[in-house]
């Protein structure tokens, strides 16, 4: 072989392999996106099923199945994803066996050549001949290896014929293999499509029962107004107390010590990397002013997020740091707010409290229970960031925050 082909050899290995390690790769990807949106539409089913024992529909059912239905079109995304790949590796594994099927075909031809030369040459005494003929030592010593070279190669031949075989066969078995996961990844897929034309059906189902009830969620609104107001007023009375303290009647900021701003400046480095305010949840209602997801025409406010989680969940803390005030809202359950230094932040819709005003917390404690509205069958935890006096979108500083 030319060193030119033999380059060219090296190189088509090289591809093939590197081509199998990103295919490796790409799956052991898709396994675990698909695996993780499994565990998510599982969660969010879970805590449907908690809404559902109320009999009444809720806006916290419409979100939870809305981000569902998201959930199950990235699955059917990813499961097709994963058939176009498969259908990659079917074709290489059919292109690898049309190669081995000729090159058996070609060791075979060459055998079998051998063979007949061999059975010519059958004779030890044309073999002796053939050696004796030579016309010095030197040509009867490279006859005399010729033969035995030969010999060893049509031995080597034969070995190559029944590895290649075994080769072949391998890819064969491969083959029907993948095109078993195939037909299962195209059953699957199709699975889900029937379970997201039910889901789809079911969110237009509590839209259109919710949508006749525009009247009462029109009180609901207000009265969420109202909680959130209260919360607020009682929010900015702690931190005026905290700032009339330190000025002792004075007037200005909050003032940091040093260890308030090495703890700023720790929380700050942590932004988009916080822990969730709860260890397992979905978030179902955002930051700011947004569209009512029903009603039409009417924008709804939030200066947190609210995250739906299982029945008796607990909240916990995003960072270490002094709970500044333990609040009370008659009706509405507690709230615990927690100081970072410069940063507040705050847990609502709480039923118990498992801390106090003063105490020393640290990242992922404890921090209270949170409450379940038994007309809903939702539990949550209201969450709020504060820099100051103004609020900020969690969103920016909870880990993979959706």
């Amino acid at each position: 072989m030319s060193h030119f082909f033999r380059l060219i050899f090296i190189l088509i290995v090289a591809f093939s392999c590197n081509s199998v390690v990103y295919a490796q790769k790409s799956r052991t990807a898709l396994e675990k996106q698909k695996s993780k949106i499994k565990k998510e539409i599982q969660y969010k089913n879970q805590l449907l099923k908690e809404t559902k024992k109320t009999k009444k529909k809720s806006l916290n059912q419409l979100v939870l199945i809305r981000k569902k239905i998201k959930n199950r079109e990235n699955l059917i995304s990813t499961l097709r994803s994963e058939q176009e790949l498969t259908d990659g590796e079917i074709s290489g594994i059919k292109s690898e066996i049309e190669r081995k099927e000729l090159e058996l075909v070609a060791l075979k031809d060459e055998y079998a050549k051998m063979i007949y030369h061999a059975y010519k040459t059958r004779s030890s005494y044309d073999k002796i001949m053939f050696v004796f003929a030579s016309e010095d030592f030197n040509q009867a010593y490279k006859r005399l290896k010729y033969l035995q070279q030969y010999s060893q190669f049509r031995q080597a031949q034969a070995e190559q014929i029944s590895i290649t075989k075994s080769q072949l066969d391998s890819q064969i078995t491969m083959l029907e293999e993948k095109k078993v996961a195939k037909e299962l990844l195209i059953n699957n897929k199709q699975e889900e499509r029937n379970t997201l034309a039910e889901d789809i059906g079911e969110k237009q189902k509590i839209f259109n029962e919710l949508n006749s009830k525009e009247k009462e969620l029109k009180s609901e609104i207000k009265n969420n107004e109202k909680e959130a107001r209260k919360l607020q007023k009682a929010i900015q009375r702690i931190i005026d107390e905290e700032i009339k303290k330190q000025n002792k009647g004075g007037k200005g900021g909050y003032v940091l010590t040093p260890e308030a701003k090495a703890l700023s400046s720790n929380f700050e480095n942590n932004k988009g990397k916080l822990p969730w305010p709860t260890a397992k949840g979905v978030v179902t209602a955002y930051y700011g002013e947004h569209w009512h997801p029903v009603l039409k025409g009417i924008k709804i406010k939030n200066n947190g997020v609210d995250i739906s989680t299982d029945s008796g969940g607990k909240a916990r803390a995003v960072f270490d740091g002094e709970v500044s005030g333990v609040i009370v809202l008659p009706g509405s359950g507690k709230a615990v707010m927690v100081r970072h230094g410069a940063y507040i932040s705050v847990y609502a819709n709480l039923v118990d409290v498992f801390v106090q005003k003063g105490d020393k917390i640290e990242t992922k404690q404890p921090i209270g229970k949170a409450k379940t509205n038994p007309q809903k069958g939702q539990t949550h935890v209201h969450f709020e960031l504060w820099k100051g006096q103004t609020t900020m979108n969690p969103a920016s500083w909870l880990y993979q925050f959706k």
